[in-house]
């Protein structure tokens, strides 16, 4: 017989499952922490005029370096750092893995959290170690130095604030793993996906460490569609990271749209406000909820636990509103939703069909 030619492929992959997306047609879509608020009109026609005069049948050129410079300006780079783009912040852990894909390498970080940093481990070979988060969802700091001791993780991860948990952990503990990974010889990346809407941020510390790196990302500023990320950090580890992209990464689009957005940062900066004090509506709203117990947040999602999860679930998803069941995603957020913090009238909306569901 034939063999099947499925064989080629490597046993882990076919047991794997693919990165799921939730059918929004018709919802009010509050599932993946987007902006909610599209562009102004004006800014829509000035983008599109702008993107069509370019030269799409050539390769990026200069414009990447000048995207480059943009990003660290606005980010306020630090002296003796440099930044690398990635087509998303998961091209840039894709390549933070194969970079340190070295025999017996493995990669750490607190659980629940980005599913990404497990995914691309395995991908490259790396093993991967999850350390368990306290009830609720705080560092476990002696599990955590017990576990970079033990395993010496080439790569360890620190969401800032974390995903599903919205919340960010205390700086002391941090300064305190981030000092441990260095004794080991590891790198430290924290990935502040979510710092337009938080109160803190590690870029004052990226140039205080050589083993540290800053991840960040303009989906949650605004472009999710636009899929650009960028990672900093000391020259040196920037250099060598920088050696594994693939040429070309960034769309002459995918370029020139976030050239433009950093242009009218004045505008995201509005919407990100905006989203703050909707997202504190929401949290005081919420927290009366009979059988919900609601967490803080420190980015533009928020977590819940309600009774029943599932049940919870369908019944906002039978009134067209679309949020995340994360319960199945590790034990400690056993019945939890995610919810997305949208537009006033679609938070309206969420909190009718969340008080009914309930």
């Amino acid at each position: 017989m034939r063999p099947d030619p499925l064989r080629v492929f490597r046993q882990d992959v076919q047991g794997m499952h693919a990165y799921a997306i939730q059918d929004s047609v018709g919802m009010v879509k509050l599932d993946a922490m987007e902006n909610p608020f599209p562009l102004p009109p004006a800014l829509q026609s000035a983008l599109g005029q702008r993107l069509g005069a370019l030269a799409v049948n050539r390769y990026p050129g200069a414009r990447v370096a000048d995207l480059q410079a943009a990003l660290a300006r606005h980010a306020g780079l630090p002296a003796g750092c440099a930044l690398m783009l990635g087509n998303g912040s998961d091209e840039l852990i894709s390549l933070l893995a194969l970079a340190c894909a070295r025999p017996g390498a493995s990669v750490l970080a607190p659980v629940p959290g980005f599913v990404m940093y497990a995914m691309s481990a395995q991908l490259q070979g790396l093993a991967f170690h999850g350390v368990p988060l306290t009830p609720d969802f705080r560092l476990d700091e002696p599990a955590m130095l017990a576990a970079i001791a033990l395993h010496r993780p080439a790569i360890t991860y620190l969401a800032y604030p974390n995903n599903p948990t919205a919340n960010l952990w205390d700086e002391a503990v941090i300064e305190r793993l981030i000092q441990a990974v260095g004794e080991q010889g590891g790198l430290v990346v924290m990935d502040e996906a979510y710092q337009p809407f938080a109160s803190r941020s590690f870029i004052g510390q990226l140039g205080q460490h050589d083993h540290l790196l800053l991840m960040r990302t303009l989906s949650k500023f605004g472009l999710a569609g636009v899929r650009l990320g960028y990672l900093m950090g000391p020259q040196p580890l920037i250099g060598q990271i920088d050696k594994v992209r693939p040429p070309y990464n960034i769309s002459v689009l995918n370029g020139e749209c976030a050239l433009f957005a950093l242009e009218h940062e004045a505008v995201f900066a509005a919407q990100a406000l905006e989203i703050r004090a909707q997202r504190a509506m929401l949290l005081e709203a919420l927290a009366p909820l009979p059988g919900v117990r609601v967490f803080p947040s420190e980015a533009n999602m928020i977590l819940l636990r309600v009774p029943d999860a599932a049940a919870t679930f369908d019944a906002l998803k039978r009134r067209r509103i679309l949020v995340k069941n994360v319960s199945a995603l590790h034990p400690l957020l056993a019945n939890c939703l995610r919810l997305t913090v949208g537009t006033p009238d679609e938070n309206r909306l969420l909190l009718t069909a969340l008080e009914e569901s309930l």
